[in-house]
């Protein structure tokens, strides 16, 4: 199907479901604006913040190896990347996954990415110059986060062999709304983010079974490139996930977030949190969330 044929088919299926599917100037007004106020933000906003605000809340979060805030503290930046020979380099105020790369291995002086790709030491330190500069966060200064590269569990590692998966749930005044699993895909260059060219695969909330896939809006049912069955698969940990996300709209004081879920070969743990997340999950799973988004509402006002 061509794109301009599926962005109409798109168009057409929404307008048949506009009372069900959540628009973004709705998803704004009546949910995001109302529900997280501007002074906490913050929380969202920097990831560093996020981490040490879920950690001190016993939320187990990525490890830090370290930040990287001022040029000045490039001149140690060799000395202490030895010490690791795997790693992720993420901005602290990046999205949509941009600025990330991670390290799999080192060797013969070299590191390399989970695709292969070759860094030397200038090259790591030029990316991190950029982050401090703010190439990925709208030209604002910004930190690099040099973290643990996580392992990711056996059964999901199936489904995602090209980078790390994670699972994006949906929270509204503490009830968990929708859930998806991002995998990774050769034209992603081992990155979930749909965008990128991920693939989103929507996951059933009572039970933690996948039930519906999209790449670029297209359904499908198989990985494109490793063939793997990617419908009716039990996602691992699944309940342990849910009542992770639930503590997290706790420990964070806003009501509508998009919560980034890892499951690690030690279980899951919190990635990232946003304060707007997309709207693309409801053409994933083919139903709309205004429907179980006033429902929460009504229980609330009760």
């Amino acid at each position: 199907m061509s794109y301009f044929k599926k962005v109409f088919s798109s168009l057409r299926e929404n307008m048949q479901n506009a009372d069900k599917v959540l628009g973004m100037n709705r998803r704004n007004l009546s949910y995001i604006y109302p529900s997280n106020q501007r002074k906490y933000f913050q929380y969202t906003n920097n990831k560093l913040l996020t981490k040490k605000t879920l950690k001190e809340s016993g939320i187990t979060v990525p490890e830090t190896f370290m930040s990287v805030s001022y040029f000045y503290e490039l001149q140690k930046l060799e000395s202490n990347l030895r010490k690791y020979s795997s790693f992720v380099i993420k901005p602290s105020s990046g999205s949509g996954g941009n600025g990330i790369v991670v390290i799999s291995e080192y060797k013969n002086k070299k590191w390399f990415s989970i695709n292969g790709k070759e860094y030397n030491f200038d090259d790591i330190q030029k990316h991190i110059a950029d982050i401090i500069f703010g190439v990925y966060s709208f030209g604002l200064n910004d930190t690099a986060i040099v973290e643990e590269r996580i392992i990711q569990n056996e059964q999901i590692d199936i489904l995602s062999p090209l980078g790390l998966a994670d699972i994006r749930v949906i929270n509204y005044k503490g009830s968990n709304v929708k859930a998806m699993l991002r995998i990774a895909t050769k034209n992603s260059n081992g990155r979930a983010n749909l965008h990128q060219g991920g693939i989103g695969v929507s996951i059933n909330m009572n039970n933690g079974k996948t039930d519906f896939a999209q790449i670029d809006r297209d359904d499908i049912s198989h990985h494109p490139d490793s063939n793997i069955e990617l419908l009716n698969v039990q996602i691992p940990h699944w309940e342990e996930i849910l009542t992770l996300c639930e503590k997290c709209m706790t420990t964070i004081p806003m009501e509508y977030l998009g919560i980034d879920v890892a499951i690690s070969k030690n279980g899951p743990l919190i990635l990232e949190v946003n304060a707007r997340p997309g709207i693309e999950i409801q053409n994933i799973s083919h139903n709309g969330m205004i429907e179980t988004l006033s429902d929460i509402d009504k229980k609330s006002s009760l």
